[in-house]
């Protein structure tokens, strides 16, 4: 199936974050983003696309990598948790994830070895999102609402209450808006129930 357009976009926003919530941005990455060509049209995501702009020129590699330390991996836990499993039970490795591999062994996702996270994590989602967009709008839909839609609001709120949170406030408005309007849009869409969720066999990792 081709990808038109307006998926591709939606895809390339899906990769980012799973980028940037996986590691700290490279400084490829970085000088990227601070290269965003933005408008100011007061909508929500144009906000988040002018705060990460901003944030990226704000922040050096050393203050990202010490901050998705601090927020991520800490000792013991980070101040942040992006497992769907603990927004949605309080524990990890739970029904949540269980879920989530039920539906990627139908969709024929690979977990492949060098993968550590659990396939809850916000990156591993984002990532299949992405891959989803050479799919039907109802596979998009079901992934979506069964999996980030259920949870995306408390994983912002966590971030943005995070004592360290400085470059991630910004990914975590672009996570919101975005998610806030893939929500819409895939609400518009009629449901079929008939509609089994296959595609050719993905990796859910590079």
């Amino acid at each position: 199936m081709d990808i038109q357009p307006e998926s591709s976009l939606r895809a390339d926003i899906y990769l980012l974050l799973s980028t940037l919530f996986r590691q700290a941005p490279s400084p490829a990455l970085l000088e990227l983003l601070t290269l965003l060509d933005t408008v100011a049209d007061g909508s929500e995501m144009q906000n988040a696309w002018l705060q990460l702009k901003a944030a990226s020129n704000r922040y050096s590699d050393a203050e990202l990598e010490e901050e998705y330390q601090q927020l991520f991996i800490g000792i013991g836990r980070g101040e942040v948790v992006p497992f769907a499993s603990w927004h949605l039970t309080g524990s990890l490795m739970e029904k949540p994830l269980a879920e989530i591999r039920t539906d990627l062994a139908r969709l024929g996702f690979e977990r492949q070895e060098h993968v550590k996270e659990p396939e809850d994590h916000i990156s591993a989602l984002c990532e299949v999102m992405a891959a989803l967009m050479e799919q039907t709008d109802a596979q998009q839909q079901a992934f979506f609402n069964r999996h980030l839609a259920t949870w995306y609001v408390s994983l912002t709120k966590q971030i943005d209450q995070a004592e360290h949170a400085g470059f991630y406030l910004a990914v975590s408005q672009l996570l919101g808006a975005f998610f806030n309007l893939e929500k819409v849009r895939l609400t518009k869409i009629m449901p079929d129930n008939k509609t089994k969720l296959k595609i050719e066999i993905k990796n859910l990792a590079d």
